[in-house]
């Protein structure tokens, strides 16, 4: 009879915070089309406007081409700027016939929704119902988290990502078996192939979980760690045998990062108003032919950013500092508002707005780290994102949007510490109520004898 009531009281729970968790992705969902349908006329163009027109011609039966030199010169340059993930997910809305940036935007949409979810479920499984209920409400209202779905960003993927991979380590971390250590390997494997930075993670998270389990002899966690890595390679294996069977030289994940380095090292992002930022011009005077092959190119401007730096070591600590301190909001703050207004068309206040709940939740994450650490709860992981977004702004260059993955982790620790003022407040309003019914009732009088 006991154990019945258990399993009714746990269902019901259950179903609460389902029922909750769909509440803030609904309005996760709303808020996002919303943001849409204030601005419906919003034309692709940037790393928006390639990644829709890699789906568009990818679904035409033209394959990973570039659409830029498509559009312009009518040749077909095999193309891997960028990772494939969101390039794959774009092509779901187009091959379903609707065929608009539009509609692209309005799918981007969904995807940040399911990121919410998907938050809110990584949040529970770290710290409680509650904290992942309150990690879902912040994803859904947040905007430095929902202005990527509007603009089809290849950030709109990036919560999701984030939060599926803490969902599995979390999971691995309290049962180290070989079940979870699949399902973690998985999870970091398909985030590589959304954002390649992503990828450093299978060394910063999983293979210490693995060789620090708890109640496992040494080769156990040997073996553990290698089935990890070894599903994380095989899930992101057909794509590097695609990409190495059709260029002139070795590609990997994509080849971007020449463009990128060539883009952030040069005298206008070494001094100045850019400094710590990219530049187009700089991006263009490396010399290289954009109808070559992608690789050629990548391999030719990443020689010449390294000849750059060499030439400018003196002025490489400092220009890291304003990379690491403009991409996280100390350095320049204002200007960076501008850039992502100018560059790439963010509103104006959205991004003042975002800016401030930031601040405000950089300073709850820190309550949240601590209130981890009283309960024996692991922050490492955590932290971990965090160092691997700032080890990827000191390589290439400090911008709001390269925060995104650091922003997941930063609600998740901000909503452990306002979980924590919650449920003091509610005992402290507790003992109000019971010694206000105490002071109610009426007092015995006392016969002194």
């Amino acid at each position: 009879m006991v154990a019945s009531r258990h399993m009714r009281r746990a269902v019901r729970i259950r179903h609460q915070f389902g029922f909750w968790l769909a509440f803030w992705t609904v309005v996760g969902l709303v808020i996002r089309v919303a943001s849409v349908l204030g601005r419906p006329h919003r034309r692709a163009a940037g790393d928006p406007g390639y990644f829709y027109g890699v789906a568009k011609l990818f679904v035409n039966g033209h394959g990973f081409i570039n659409p830029i030199i498509m559009a312009g010169s009518h040749k077909a340059v095999q193309t891997a700027s960028f990772p494939p993930l969101w390039i794959f997910l774009l092509v779901i809305p187009t091959a379903l016939g609707f065929h608009s940036f539009f509609a692209a935007r309005i799918f981007s949409c969904i995807v940040g929704a399911a990121g919410v979810a998907m938050s809110g479920v990584a949040g529970r499984e770290i710290a409680g119902r509650r904290v992942g209920l309150i990690v879902a409400c912040l994803m859904a209202v947040y905007p430095n988290v929902w202005d990527n779905a509007e603009i089809v960003a290849m950030e709109t993927l990036t919560p999701l990502l984030v939060a599926l991979v803490l969902y599995t380590t979390y999971r691995f971390w309290r049962e180290p078996s070989m079940r979870n250590a699949v399902y973690a390997g998985l999870a970091l494997g398909v985030a590589a192939l959304g954002r390649d930075e992503l990828v450093v993670l299978v060394g910063l998270i999983f293979i210490p979980l693995a060789l620090l389990a708890r109640g496992l002899v040494r080769r156990r966690r040997l073996l553990l760690a290698a089935v990890g890595v070894g599903v994380s390679l095989l899930t992101v294996m057909p794509w590097v045998t695609f990409n190495l069977t059709r260029f002139d030289k070795p590609v990997f994940i994509s080849t971007g990062l020449g463009t990128t380095l060539a883009s952030a090292n040069c005298d206008l992002t070494y001094h100045g108003w850019f400094e710590g930022f990219w530049s187009y011009r700089c991006q263009n005077a490396t010399g290289k032919n954009p109808l070559a092959d992608e690789a050629f190119n990548d391999a030719h401007d990443r020689s010449y950013a390294l000849r750059y730096i060499t030439t400018h070591k003196r002025r490489l600590a400092v220009v890291m500092v304003a990379r690491v301190g403009r991409g996280f909001g100390f350095y320049r703050p204002r200007q960076q508002i501008i850039f992502d207004w100018f560059i790439e068309t963010r509103p104006w206040w959205w991004a003042f707005a975002g800016l401030y709940m930031y601040y405000g939740l950089l300073v709850l994450s820190v309550g949240g780290l601590i209130v981890l650490r009283r309960r024996r709860t692991i922050v490492f992981p955590l932290l971990m994102v965090g160092v691997d977004v700032v080890l990827s702004m000191i390589v290439t260059f400090g911008q709001t949007r390269y925060r995104a993955p650091f922003e997941s982790c930063l609600v998740i620790l901000a909503a452990v510490q306002l979980d924590w003022m919650w449920g003091k407040l509610g005992r402290r309003f507790r003992r109000a109520e019971v010694t206000g019914e105490s002071a109610e009732q009426p007092r015995t009088p006392q016969l002194v004898p």
